[in-house]
């Protein structure tokens, strides 16, 4: 089975990123696999906490992620799976794609500002040479109805 894997965070942009891969997913009879990154310096001036800071960062990425699964399940039929790693995102982006082989395709969403479409978008673009999938770039402005009809 080929899966979609998309990036969870913070950003406006990741709804349409989450949107496509669980479309495209409900469509070609694919998975989606849900990776959530917790950046290392979150942790690195608070050693004496550094694990309960670890255990909350966890517990909002799974409420979050909760709510894009619940979704997924009951308007798409998908049912993802969550991946927590920590460390830099573009390295551990690169690691779930060599550690997973059936992710065929890395789906990112772009950002709207005038500063570009994001640095997560910059910095797998410049990658893109070494991945051995594809990448899809979901405009994070694009509306609920044009993303349904495209996918």
């Amino acid at each position: 089975m080929r899966k979609f894997l998309v990036v969870l965070d913070d950003t406006r942009e990741c709804l349409n990123a989450m949107r496509f891969a669980a479309l495209r997913a409900a469509h070609t009879g694919g998975g989606v696999t849900i990776l959530s990154i917790i950046p290392p310096e979150e942790y690195q001036h608070w050693m004496g906490v550094a694990d309960l800071m670890r255990a909350e960062a966890r517990e909002r990425i799974e409420a979050h992620f909760e709510v894009f699964a619940k979704w997924m399940r009951d308007k798409q039929g998908i049912n993802p799976e969550l991946v927590i790693r920590e460390g830099d995102p573009v390295s551990e982006i690169l690691s779930q794609v060599k550690e997973d082989p059936e992710i065929g395709v890395l789906v990112l969403g772009a950002g709207t500002e005038k500063s570009g479409p994001g640095p997560l978008v910059t910095q797998m673009s410049r990658n893109s040479g070494n991945l051995p999938i594809p990448i899809t770039i979901v405009p994070g402005d694009m509306s609920k109805e044009r993303l349904e009809s495209i996918t």
